[in-house]
């Protein structure tokens, strides 16, 4: 199989993409994968370190009102589209498969516009503006919740398939992960991230915790976000960390960390909240304010609804409010194992197999209505 998958901005889309990529490799040895990204995006340095194929194309994501900027962006979508056109022919792919994220746009309707089968796969209950977009244009359109069907009433097909985890955090030992990381047996493990951006309201709230978990003498670890680090270690001056209590800026080898942990604390996206559950985590779920539909607060009710974690809003969220939950959690060995129970329960671990069995009836679909 030859496909041309583009996700792009954030790890919430990027990582998607890279199951999907995965799970086409796992099956079709002799498959070739080309990712279309931007240079700008967190792809361009995510997606070669895999070994992938990748491109880029020029595009910037549309404000929501109407302005003089956005003008100058439908000039540069329309660029963005040339480009992904030029690309898609001289490649050939046999599918076009998008993970949201502006960069989609371009990408996929130009599939689209070339007759090639055309697959979106949407991770949140309220989907994003470009893959509302690309509905009307894509073959199929693949939803995590079933809520957002209601979003894509004009596609031509939706299916509930979950959304894909790597099969890297799927197959990850605590055992082995924590011998790795050199955590002590028996001793507790917090990890601490708000995206792959980082969050300025867990950073704050993890300036409180920090102190009080390296004076119990719990493993942890906290990544800041690039832009936030120098900050956040300038207000742990004094602070001595042994070498399992880590503040890092980005975390490279999360299947590790997310395995060897007893206690997540986190954002509310779906891939994020997908991982944790597939692994069993017990978490504490942040859902960052002001999100499109307010989706990740969504996300995180359902968490807390199921029983497999707690939710604290943004606006709630400080440092007395997170040091009191993660100590009632970690103190608590019925509750974590509840929880953990609880997690494993909402998890969709096959939800990579059915979105790859969705690619190939719509390839075999689409080569039998060409040959009609």
């Amino acid at each position: 199989m030859k496909a041309v998958i583009s996700g792009g901005g954030t790890g919430g889309h990027i990582y998607p993409a890279l199951s999907i990529a995965e799970k086409i490799m796992e099956n079709e040895n002799d498959s070739r994968i080309l990712y279309i990204g931007t240079k700008e995006g967190l792809e361009s340095r995510i997606v070669p370190e895999k070994g992938y194929e990748f491109k880029t194309v020029q595009v910037r994501g549309f404000q929501r009102k109407l302005s003089v900027e956005n003008a100058k962006r439908v000039a540069l979508f329309m660029k963005g589209l040339a480009q992904s056109l030029a690309i898609i022919k001289r490649n050939k792919p046999d599918v076009v498969i998008g993970t949201g994220g502006y960069v989609c746009g371009p990408v996929v309707l130009a599939g689209a516009l070339l007759g090639i089968p055309t697959l979106i796969h949407e991770q949140n209950a309220f989907p994003g503006i470009t893959n509302k977009f690309l509905s009307r244009f894509a073959d199929r359109v693949l939803i995590s919740f079933d809520d957002s069907r209601r979003f894509f009433t004009k596609s031509k097909s939706v299916v509930l398939t979950g959304n894909p985890v790597r099969g890297e955090i799927t197959s990850a030992s605590m055992a082995q992960a924590r011998e790795r990381l050199g955590i002590p047996e028996g001793k507790k493990m917090v990890l601490s991230v708000g995206g792959s951006g980082g969050s300025g309201t867990i950073n704050a709230a993890m300036k409180s915790v920090i102190p009080a978990l390296a004076a119990e003498d719990y493993a942890f670890v906290h990544a800041t976000g690039r832009l936030h680090y120098d900050e956040f270690m300038e207000g742990l001056r004094g602070i001595e960390l042994k070498g399992y209590q880590v503040v890092t800026d980005y975390i490279d080898n999360m299947s590790d960390i997310l395995a060897a942990s007893d206690l997540v604390i986190c954002s509310a996206g779906a891939i994020t909240i997908s991982e944790i559950t597939c692994l069993g985590k017990p978490s504490i779920v942040i859902p960052k304010a002001y999100t499109a539909e307010n989706h990740q607060e969504y996300n995180a009710r359902s968490v807390k609804n199921s029983g497999a974690g707690e939710m604290i809003l943004e606006k709630d969220l400080n440092g007395d409010t997170l040091l009191e939950a993660v100590f009632s959690i970690l103190s608590d060995e019925k509750l974590l194992e509840s929880m953990s129970q609880n997690s494993i329960r909402i998890s969709n671990p096959h939800a990579s197999d059915t979105i790859y069995e969705q690619i190939k009836s719509l390839m075999a679909e689409k080569k039998g209505i060409k040959n009609k």
